[in-house]
């Protein structure tokens, strides 16, 4: 048998094709048109004007609050339950992440934190420099009272939607919320790059910062000129070549991810003790991972059992998020709340969901959960 991954990268004809056209373009550097190409192309998948392709997710959320004014002494709400990428950047700018518990309705941050938090750090005279929220697995936020919280302390929202490409929140798309969003085409993604990311925004003025930041800050001139630091964070035309391609099966990809999670669904509608990850009436996910989380006394076995069954079976499985605020590196941060998904990654088990996922290796799956809890 061979080894079941978590979320591997489908890929195909239409990305050999464009691939290997970029490729005798002659367009290999971190310019040409496949760059331009799917920068409109991911733009206006999302709704927005501009987008500037970087080197990766991290590299955009870096970009983001950096030309929000982000720096040193700062403080940034950020959601603990969530990959450390999203505070790394934070911490990048010599600022400070504050870890903000999830909503046990969503897994994603909790919009009465936040407000709570704003409130409280107003009376204080100290406001964070940003919040920065994170679409979970797929799913958006809860938008509305985010927003809202963030425009009554005038405090800047930076969306991290780096798993959620294609998903939508009271039917405006994942990345659009916010000063600027951040996607991700990492390996493991809905969609693949390689490698790479994108920032999106409906600033042409942020955006065109971005896009020169990101190219090593070269001034206008006919000489090597530099007038601020910048960073090689632009992606290939390469690899844009292969986001294009891409890009134009998401919506098979969402389709096939839908199916998948359905079938889990089905398996395992009799056995007491797992649930999934909720699915808000406000939006719909791109459905990128199958979460679920197990109850040991009602399904008989713990989380960590049912992975490692999952692994000797040759299939991989991946506890959900470790919080944050549990990590050695944040020891010292600022926590609000932290319980909830505490609880979350004490059971949660994120499944195989990649796209090219078939009905027999999926039932191996199931077969492996369904046999662990007898």
């Amino acid at each position: 048998m061979t080894r079941i991954y978590l979320s591997p990268p489908e890929v195909g004809d239409a990305e050999r094709a464009m691939l290997l056209a970029a490729f005798d373009s002659n367009w290999i550097a971190p310019v040409g048109p496949d760059i331009d190409a799917f920068e409109a192309e991911l733009a206006g998948r999302i709704g927005l004007q501009h987008a500037v392709a970087v080197s990766s997710g991290t590299a955009g959320l870096h970009l983001a609050l950096l030309l929000l004014g982000v720096g040193a002494g700062d403080e940034v709400l950020v959601p603990s339950f969530t990959f450390v990428a999203t505070a790394s950047a934070v911490c990048y700018l010599g600022a400070t992440p504050v870890l903000v518990d999830c909503s046990p309705a969503n897994w994603t941050i909790d919009a009465d934190l936040v407000a709570a938090e704003l409130e409280r750090r107003a009376r204080q005279g100290r406001l964070p420099a940003a919040v920065v929220t994170v679409d979970l697995y797929g799913a958006c936020a809860d938008y509305d009272p985010l927003l809202a919280a963030c425009r009554a302390y005038g405090v800047p929202l930076v969306e991290d939607a780096a798993e959620a490409l294609g998903a939508t929140y009271r039917g405006r798309a994942a990345g659009s919320f916010g000063a600027a969003g951040i996607l991700s085409f990492n390996g493991n993604k809905i969609i693949t790059t390689s490698g790479g990311g994108m920032l999106v925004s409906a600033s042409a003025e942020l955006a065109d910062r971005a896009r020169y930041l990101a190219t090593q800050a070269r001034d206008p001139a006919p000489h090597y000129q530099h007038s601020v630091v910048g960073f090689n964070y632009r992606l290939s035309n390469l690899l844009a070549a292969l986001g294009r391609a891409q890009l134009g099966g998401l919506d098979h990809h969402i389709a096939r991810r839908r199916l998948i999670q359905q079938r889990y669904r089905e398996a395992f509608s009799d056995l007491p003790g797992i649930a999934f990850m909720p699915v808000p009436a406000y939006g719909e996910p791109n459905w990128w991972l199958t979460c679920i989380t197990i109850d040991p006394d009602a399904f008989g076995a713990d989380r960590e059992r049912v992975r490692l069954a999952l692994e000797e079976a040759d299939i991989e499985a991946r506890p959900a998020w470790k919080p944050l605020h549990l990590q050695p590196v944040f020891t010292d941060a600022p926590v609000v709340g932290g319980s909830a998904c505490a609880a979350v990654f004490d059971r949660g088990l994120c499944l195989p969901t990649g796209s090219a996922l078939g009905p027999a290796d999926q039932a191996r799956v199931a077969d492996v959960v369904r046999a662990t809890a007898r």
